[in-house]
């Protein structure tokens, strides 16, 4: 049986150790479709937390730490469970020190 479904990758987002205060900042600009899987890397020497709003602590990473959300990878129907297309994700250090190297990366894919 054939799908019409087709992964699509969004353009990388980053934002380098210099933007990262302990406010949150936009690591890129907001999704354009629902998100099915979402990759968080945190190539800092801090640790990171990341958010799907920008006020509350979502994701917690350690310096080279990643997670990968799998949504509904193998969903074949629009119905479901995404991430929303208009999310933003955001990113801040945790600890009283900036990080001084590194950046931090999420990677979109949907379809």
């Amino acid at each position: 049986m054939a799908y019409s479904k087709r992964m699509n990758v969004d353009t990388l987002r980053r934002a380098a150790f210099g933007a990262l205060g302990v406010a949150f900042a936009a690591v890129g600009t907001a999704i354009t479709e629902p998100c099915r899987i979402f990759i968080l890397s945190n190539l800092t020497n801090n640790n990171i937390i990341f958010s799907l709003d920008g006020v509350n602590d979502h994701f917690y990473l350690p310096p080279g730490g990643f997670k990968l959300i799998d949504v509904c990878t193998n969903k074949v129907r629009d119905e479901g469970f995404f991430v929303p297309d208009g999310t933003v994700f955001y990113a801040r250090h945790e600890a009283a020190a900036a990080p001084t190297t590194g950046s931090v990366f999420v990677e979109i894919l949907h379809g």
